[in-house]
Order: structure tokens, then sequence, then C-alpha cells
């Protein structure tokens, strides 16, 4: 809720003189005070919704972290792990994961990713080529190729868990983990929630693309002020985040179909940490495209929103598929759960191209839903 607007009312009254007519700055103050007590009554029914829910949530404790310092440096925690090594950091995880099941009486259990985004890790062949060097380096005490997240996949595979990838961390877009997902009969999804700009870019790409417009350069920005903005403000972890998002375009206005559009435009991301916005994220885009004989124009987007509000529903609706995967049988990459990811997992050692269009992503969606519920898939994909 926004603080009503009072200082033009303010600076009146301080001028006010004995005699002066104050009919206006008093239909002025109503109009205030009836904004104020439905920002009251707003406030109380806010309440309300949290004391239903009260009881719940202060059952829920959260169990210690794996974290390593050197993938977040921006944050520290108290409530950590301590750990010999990342096999060992593997093993009580393994335990966690046990426990909570135990504890909870649950049949089964999905792990989603929704903590920071770590520093890129980039594709080491010697390391995430297979799951025995994985494994091997694990032992090794390996810190500078296996992330804390690797660890967390890891567990949950081992575990009999399906595994989500909500940030864009190098965790299970390797071979290695594939491998352990083949091996376990695990769904695995990735990675990289997408719920704001490159939402709006995946599904407002094909409007130019369809319409054979082409494009000079995309330049998007965004402001956000929570933890993730702050994770982010670090250059090594806004690599991470920089290569995911970069990757939309290239598979939905590609150049080597139409040359004379999509040649060389310029596609740049910029995210900027701002702390007085909390959760509350911006996103500009400024796309320049050009029509016919060559006639330049421009489109703005400016996309106001809440990022947890628009990442809660996606959490929940990817841990439901993931889960209904799994009892269905399905196992390794899931590609139908691109729709709600930004850089969808592929297998690049054979050269697959990623779906990044939006209503392609939704018709596989549909498909695969279809397919797993026993019905044949109807939709077509162009």
């Amino acid at each position: 809720m926004r603080q009503p607007d009072t200082s033009a009312l303010r600076e009146r009254l301080a001028n006010y003189t004995p005699g002066q007519e104050l009919n206006e700055d008093k239909q002025e103050l109503e109009g205030l005070l009836l904004k104020v007590n439905c920002q009251i009554t707003e406030l109380r029914n806010l309440l309300k919704e949290i004391n239903a829910v009260k009881e719940e949530l202060e059952k829920i404790v959260p169990m210690k972290a794996a974290f390593d310092h050197n993938y977040a440096s921006r944050l520290d925690g108290d409530n950590v792990k301590d750990c010999k090594n990342r096999w060992d950091m593997v093993e009580q995880l393994r335990e966690d994961i046990r426990n909570f099941k135990a504890e909870n009486n649950c049949d089964r259990i999905v792990v989603l990713w929704a903590a920071s985004t770590e520093i890129y890790v980039p594709v080491e062949e010697k390391v995430h080529g297979t799951l025995a060097a994985l494994e091997q380096a694990m032992k090794e005490d390996d810190k500078e190729h296996i992330a804390p997240s690797m660890c967390y996949a890891y567990a949950a595979l081992s575990e009999g868990c399906p595994f989500i990838m909500g940030a864009p961390n190098t965790t299970v877009d390797i071979p290695a983990m594939w491998e352990l997902a083949e091996k376990t009969k695990m769904p695995i999804a990735g990675k990289d929630f997408k719920t704001g700009q490159t939402l709006v870019k995946s599904g407002f790409a094909p409007i130019i693309g369809t319409r054979c417009l082409g494009l000079s350069g995309w330049f998007s920005t965004n402001i956000l002020g929570n933890r993730d903005g702050l994770v982010l403000d670090e250059p090594a972890n806004f690599r991470t985040k920089e290569v995911s998002k970069l990757s939309t375009l290239e598979s939905i206005l590609v150049p080597e179909d139409q040359p004379d559009l999509y040649t060389d435009y310029y596609h740049k991301v910029r995210i900027n940490y701002y702390p007085p916005r909390n959760d509350s994220k911006e996103g500009w885009d400024n796309i320049d495209i050009f029509g016919w004989m060559g006639y330049p124009m421009q489109i703005k987007i400016n996309f106001l929103c809440r990022d947890s509000i628009l990442a809660a529903p996606l959490c929940l609706d990817l841990v439901l598929l993931s889960d209904l995967a799994a009892r269905a049988g399905r196992f390794g990459i899931q590609r139908f759960l691109s729709f709600f990811l930004k850089s969808p997992m592929h297998d690049y050692t054979e050269n697959e191209i990623p779906v990044n269009h939006l209503f392609q992503q939704y018709a596989i969606l549909k498909n695969a839903i279809r397919e797993m519920g026993g019905y044949e898939a109807d939709q077509e994909i162009d």
C-alpha cells in the first residue's frame, strides 16, 4: 500500500490565515481520509488472511542451508551447515530429505531450488561430463567446479526426488546430472523461473517474427530491490543471470531462417539493484525494429510487477507437474516445463536447439499433460 500524497494540502494549510475559505481543502481532506480508511480496511483484511495461516506458518522452521559464501558473496547467514567437504554436504542434504519425509509422513518429495543465483560456473567436461567424474570431484572437495546447488540436486535425485532449478545456476544442465536422472528414473527441470521481462520477451518476439518485422536491437534493463537484486549486484553472479536472459531471442528470431531481418541485431540485458523497490520489479524494454523498405520504428514496454507474486504460482505448477511426470514414469529433462523457465534445458552435446517461443512451449506443455492423462496430443507446433 502506498502512502497518499498530502504535500499540496499540507502546504495550503500551513499558509492558511483566519477568514480564508477552506471549502476546497475540506473536500480534499475528506477525500484523503476516505483513502486512509480504505487502506486501514485493506490492512485489516490482510491481517485476517495472515492470522488464518499463522499457526501453520509458525510451525515452519528453516533447515540449515548448504551454503558457500564464495558462490553468493553479497549474502551472509548463520543458519548454515558445517560441512567437511562437498561429499559431506551431499550426505547431510540426503539425511535432511529422509528426515523431512519421515517426520511429515510424505509419500513423495519434490525438491525445488528457489534460492539465490550462484556465480557463473562454466561446464567443464572432465568434471561435469560423467556421473563418476562428478562424484569424484565432490569427494575431492572441488569447490571451484561443484556448486552447492549441484549438491542439492545430487541429494534430491539420489533420494528419489524430482529436482527443479529455479535460478540460472549451472546445476542439472550438465551430462553428469542427466546420467544420474536416468539412473534414478527421476525428472529434472530448469532453469531460471520465467516471471517478468523474459516472459514478455518470449511472448512478444514471436509477434515480430510472425509479421516479418526486422530487428536492429533489443535493450532490456531491470530495477529491483530484494535479496535477488542484492545478489545480482555482484558482477560474478550477474553473469550467470545474463547468460540465461540473453538466450531467449536466438531460437525465436533465427538469422539462418531470415538473414535479412535477424542478422547482427544488438541484444543487451542489464539488472540494477535499487533497494527502495523491495520486492517490486520493473523491467524496461526498448526494441528497435524496421519494416518495409527498412523504415525504422521503436517499441517500448514497461512491466511493473511483483517478483514473488509472479514466482509463487510457478513454483506450485512446477512441483505438481514434476510429481505428475514422476508418477507417469517420465525421467530426465522435462522439456514440457520450458513454458515456465527462461533458459530451457536441452542436450547441447547433440546440438539440440531449445524452444523459447512462448506459444510453442504452451503447446508442448498441453500435449504432455494430455499424454500423461492417457489422451492423444492435439496441439500442433508451427
